[in-house]
């Protein structure tokens, strides 16, 4: 299967006959939720425009997006680590079980997962990593849309949970906002606690587990 992306066809022109999926994750740096990871394989016979990094992309146009990739690619899949998980493991660990995860739930087995970044996660289908991929390889930018959605769509839910948090707001990462609402309203159950800010914050204030 060739990847569509025509300004780095020639990176990857020996990898037509692998089945490729494109991975990638959201979430690494905030201090609460899950890390989300994707991983995607696209049908070559029904292209999606617009597909980039889901960084550059209007919130409306990655939800667009998303449909459109569930809708039209050969296989997709979503997985994630919580909060408990990324404590215990350590979030690059977390984040390269997510990925594994995600790949592993591929309906579709791939012989190649084109990975974004510089660390592939260990697993038994053949990876490769790329640097700024999700803007290179456009099966990657389908892996970062879904990654990023999913992961927005559960900060909304934890809002709902906990609304004095504002997660609707800052999505999880450490904003002035966020900071200052666990100052006020002390560590929840959703926060990940080896986080150094969060974890500052539990010597002086007593953990939250109230909705």
């Amino acid at each position: 299967m060739a990847i569509k992306n025509d300004t780095n066809l020639s990176l990857f022109s020996s990898l037509d006959e692998d089945v490729i999926c494109g991975v990638d994750e959201a979430g690494r740096g905030p201090l609460a939720g899950p890390v989300f990871a994707a991983a995607v394989i696209l049908d070559p016979m029904r292209p999606i425009d617009g597909l980039r990094d889901s960084k550059k992309l209007s919130e409306v146009r990655r939800d667009a997006l998303a449909i459109d990739i569930k809708a039209h690619a050969l296989s997709w899949s979503i997985a994630q680590c919580s909060e408990e998980e990324i404590d215990s493991l350590n979030i690059l660990q977390a984040t390269m079980l997510a990925m594994r995860r995600a790949v592993e739930g591929l309906h579709i087995q791939p012989t190649l997962a084109l990975i974004d970044g510089n660390r592939c996660p260990v697993m038994t289908v053949r990876a490769e990593a790329i640097i700024k991929g999700d803007d290179k390889v456009q099966a990657i930018s389908a892996a970062s849309i879904l990654a990023k959605t999913a992961r927005d769509h559960a900060l909304g839910l934890l809002h709902i949970a906990y609304p004095h948090y504002a997660f609707d707001q800052h999505k999880g990462y450490p904003t002035a906002l966020h900071l200052e609402r666990l100052r006020e309203h002390g560590v929840s159950p959703v926060h990940r606690k080896s986080y150094a800010p969060v974890r500052a914050l539990l010597g002086s204030a007593v953990v939250n587990d109230k909705r």
